[in-house]
């Protein structure tokens, strides 16, 4: 069994961050570790509050997990401030960790902020380089790239900017904020490939972003080319949505057992 490393919030509702990293490496047959970088107190409706965990205690359960379970891939996502991005990257750089996919989490579905600004920049200069693949919604590319993201071809161009530019191996830059009954995920390694499914008229979109970052991370541990990693993580979520359970009274959680084809 191949392992694989989540390097994230915990999100006391369970549909996002570690838990829905955790959920979905099981998923696809893969054993999961974690590095906590903060706690929420967040449920379907919205986060109640987060603190972050001492930089210190971050890089010790990186340091400890990778002495003993080496990571086949890696992920990261919510990571609080700027001294915990810093960090991350550090270890990232010294230990070589291969495969990582940076989702570089900003605000939650709820729309409550995850991310001191001061830590945008490291993400910038220093995570987006170490990236296998880096994986940002509409507005997250447009922070990144400072690029206003309108339609498919500046999907495309923010895109070729991460990779091209700001020095990530892949991007996959997701269409899910896109007007249209269409959702298009654009991604980019040199090439482009388009990706559109049905809209699904739902609220039960709670984690799609860790749950996708998560499924690929998974599979990149196991293996599979970047591409078809990508292409089985976005049936996996669009099969996770269409089959969510209907938790709470938010933006539900996932179905993270849902069918990947």
């Amino acid at each position: 069994m191949r392992i694989a490393l989540t390097i994230a919030g915990s999100d006391s509702g369970g549909g996002a961050g570690i838990q829905a990293d955790l959920k979905t490496f099981q998923r696809f047959g893969v054993f999961g570790t974690t590095a906590i970088t903060a706690i929420t107190a967040q449920n379907t409706r919205g986060v109640n509050g987060w603190e972050a965990v001492s930089t210190a205690l971050v890089r010790s359960q990186i340091d400890a997990v990778v002495a003993d379970l080496a990571p086949a891939a890696c992920k990261s996502g919510m990571l609080g401030n700027a001294a915990i991005a810093l960090a991350v990257a550090d270890a990232i750089r010294e230990y070589a960790l291969r495969n990582y996919v940076l989702d570089p989490v900003m605000v939650a579905t709820s729309g409550d902020v995850l991310l001191e600004d001061d830590a945008i920049d490291i993400i910038r200069r220093e995570l987006v380089q170490l990236s296998a693949l880096v994986t940002p919604n509409l507005d997250e590319a447009a922070i990144l790239t400072g690029e206003k993201i309108e339609d498919e071809d500046s999907m495309v161009h923010a895109a070729e900017t991460l990779v091209n530019d700001m020095g990530a191996q892949a991007a996959l830059v997701k269409g899910g904020h896109l007007a249209g009954d269409r959702v298009v995920d654009i991604l980019y390694d040199g090439d482009v490939r388009v990706f559109r499914g049905r809209r699904l008229e739902t609220t039960n979109t709670h984690g799609t972003g860790c749950t996708l970052s998560a499924a690929i991370a998974a599979q990149l541990a196991n293996g599979e080319s970047l591409h078809a990693a990508v292409r089985r993580s976005i049936d996996y979520v669009h099969n996770a949505i269409a089959t969510a359970p209907g938790l709470g009274s938010g933006h539900g959680p996932l179905n993270h057992l849902a069918a990947d084809r």
